[in-house]
C-alpha cells in the first residue's frame, strides 16, 4: 500500500535539505518551498490526492498565466519525485511557444542605453555599473557575486552555478569602470557590487532600483526587469557572430533550446522579415 501524502513543516525542511544537497539554486530553492507552502494552506491537513492535485492546478489556471502554473507543477512534483509518489504527479500545462518577442516585454538596446544614463544622470553609479555589467556579460544578477575586485584585475571570473564551474570574461572597457568605481569608494576586496550592509545585490535590490528608472528614462515597466538584461545581451551576440552553441556556454545554458529562447526578435521583426519575402504579387498588373 502507498503511503499517504501529506505536507508537514517537517517534510518541507527534509525537502529543503534535499535540494541543497541537490545543489540547486537559491533560487529554484526558495521558489519551490514557497510553491510547496500555497498547497500545504490549500490541503489544510487533508492528505494529497491526485484528485486533490488536480482541483488545485485547475484553480491555478483560472488564476495564473500558464508558465506561472508550470512553476507550481514543477514544485509539487519535484516533493513527489521525493517522497517516492511520482504515480500521483501531475502534467504541465502545455503552451504553444511564440517564435518570437512580445514587443512590449523586448528590452531594446536604446531602452537599456536611456536606462543607464538616467541612473548616471540620478548620481546612481552602482545602478548604472551593474546594469552594464549583466549586459555586457550575459550574466545572472545570482551571479553578480562572482564580479569581485581580484576578477576586474585578472579580466575574467570563474562562475559556479548549479553544480556546474565557467569561465567568464570581461570586457576591458568594463574592466576599467569597475576599476574607477572601486577606487572611488576605497572597494580593495570581494564583491564589487554589495548593498549598504554589505551583502551582495540581488535580484529583489536590482529590480526595485531599475523600476524607480522607467518613467525619467521613458522606457516601458513592462520591459524592465533584469533577466532582461540577459536577453538583450544573448540578442545582440547572437546577430553578431551567430554561434548558439558557443553563446549556450556563455550562458552557462545545458540546452541550446533554452538558449534559442533568450535570442527571439520582437514581432516587428519577424512582420518586416515576412513583408520582405516579396511574395504577394500585384494582381492589377497581370
Amino acid at each position: 500500500m502507498k503511503k499517504e501524502v501529506l505536507i508537514t513543516e517537517r517534510s518541507i525542511k527534509k525537502f529543503e535539505k534535499y535540494m541543497r544537497e541537490q545543489e540547486r539554486s537559491t533560487s529554484t530553492i526558495s521558489n519551490y518551498i514557497r510553491e510547496l507552502r500555497a498547497l500545504q494552506f490549500y490541503s489544510d491537513g487533508e492528505a494529497i490526492t491526485k484528485t486533490k492535485l488536480l482541483e488545485y492546478k485547475s484553480i491555478l489556471n483560472d488564476r495564473y498565466k500558464p508558465s506561472t502554473v508550470n512553476v507550481s507543477v514543477a514544485a509539487i512534483n519535484s516533493y513527489l519525485k521525493f517522497i517516492g509518489r511520482n504515480d500521483i504527479a501531475l502534467k504541465p500545462v502545455r503552451v504553444q511557444k511564440n517564435s518570437f518577442e512580445e514587443n512590449d516585454k523586448e528590452l531594446s538596446k536604446s531602452d537599456y542605453e536611456r536606462l543607464t544614463v538616467t541612473a548616471y544622470k540620478n548620481g546612481d553609479e552602482r545602478l548604472a555599473l551593474a546594469v552594464q555589467t549583466i549586459c555586457s556579460t550575459g550574466i545572472r544578477v545570482s551571479e553578480l557575486q562572482y564580479i569581485t575586485v581580484q576578477a576586474k584585475a585578472d579580466g575574467h571570473t570563474i562562475i559556479a552555478c548549479k553544480g556546474k564551474r565557467r569561465t567568464l570574461f570581461l570586457p576591458q572597457k568594463l574592466c576599467r569602470l569597475l576599476k574607477q568605481y572601486c577606487d572611488k569608494r576605497c572597494i580593495t576586496q570581494g564583491a564589487v557590487f554589495v548593498t549598504s550592509g554589505g551583502k551582495p545585490l540581488d535580484r529583489s535590490n536590482l529590480w526595485k532600483q531599475m523600476k524607480r528608472l522607467c518613467e525619467q528614462a521613458k522606457v516601458q515597466k513592462s520591459k524592465v526587469y533584469p533577466h532582461n538584461l540577459r536577453h538583450l545581451f544573448a540578442r545582440t551576440y547572437y546577430n553578431r557572430e551567430k554561434d548558439l552553441s558557443r553563446l549556450a556556454d556563455i550562458l552557462g545554458h545545458s540546452s541550446i533550446n533554452t538558449t534559442r529562447i533568450y535570442t527571439r526578435e520582437c514581432g516587428a521583426v519577424h512582420a518586416r522579415q515576412i513583408e520582405g519575402l516579396g511574395l504577394i504579387r500585384n494582381t492589377t498588373q497581370c
